[in-house]
């Protein structure tokens, strides 16, 4: 049994949909309070209204984290609204798809602007309202694409995904002191809208290569991150957790046609 999280306030970066989305229901279903973040009022109020359902536990701050006066305001409107701030789900995170050949500079910095510099700003903003929770966790969302494996089209999304781990392990030692631990989940291929719109042969695909012979969900990261959360964490930091359903196992398809 697990040391609950309720009462504890969560801030979840690109919390509107996909993963994000699925991280703070999660964490509302534990009793905690939540605040989404992300760039568009209207999804924002509606994803809020949704996982509310008639609490006051969950607010909306739209804000882009690639901004640093953006995320100092996000969370200086969750302390005004719940008087602190335990955990940060650095979530938000942007996946075009671009071979090298065709990438734009424009392309380069618009995708690590969100996914690296924003999961940076928005740590960093976070350090005075964890270190004074006296349990304070950071929660990162990388991937497996970049860190572990590769994907045509997602050479600039798996740059970004393995700076953020390299970014973790010394911000977690660097933040150990003031009590906070900083871990990372890295989801293989997870059911969300962005996943939808690659279409059903890709679904496909990506199924036949997974071990498990289907897709994860948001809630398979969002207990990950909800343990990460936990007191019964609380000695882990500058770690990765995989959550692929086994995808990075095979040395090649021919292992899954022997299952």
């Amino acid at each position: 049994m697990f040391t609950p999280v309720t009462g504890r306030t969560v801030l979840v970066t690109g919390g509107t949909k996909g993963i994000g989305k699925g991280i703070a229901r999660t964490f509302l279903e534990a009793g905690a309070r939540v605040v989404l973040v992300g760039r568009d009022p209207a999804v924002g109020a509606e994803a809020a209204a949704e996982l509310a359902a008639g609490t006051d536990d969950v607010g909306f701050v739209r804000a882009d984290v690639g901004v640093g006066a953006d995320a100092e305001r996000m969370v200086a409107e969750t302390v005004e609204r719940f008087g602190g701030l335990d955990v940060l789900c650095a979530n938000a995170g942007i996946f075009p798809a671009a071979r090298l050949e065709e990438m734009t500079e424009q392309d380069i910095d618009a995708i690590f602007a969100t996914n690296v510099k924003g999961t940076m700003l928005a740590v960093k903003s976070s350090v005075p309202e964890l270190a004074r929770s006296g349990h304070g966790r950071v929660i990162i969302t990388s991937s497996i694409t970049g860190p572990i494996t590769g994907y045509p089209g997602w050479s600039h999304y798996g740059a970004t995904k393995a700076a953020q781990l390299g970014f973790l392990r010394t911000v977690a030692i660097e933040l150990a002191a003031h009590g906070i631990t900083v871990n990372a989940v890295m989801p293989g291929n997870i059911e969300s809208e962005g996943l939808a719109e690659l279409g059903p042969e890709y679904r496909s695909k990506m199924e036949a290569s997974i071990p498990q012979r289907r897709l994860g969900t948001a809630a398979d990261i969002g207990h990950v991150a909800l343990f990460l959360a936990t007191d019964e964490a609380a000695y882990i930091t500058g770690q990765t957790i995989v959550v692929d359903g086994g995808q990075t196992l095979p040395e090649s398809m021919m292992a899954l046609e022997e299952q």
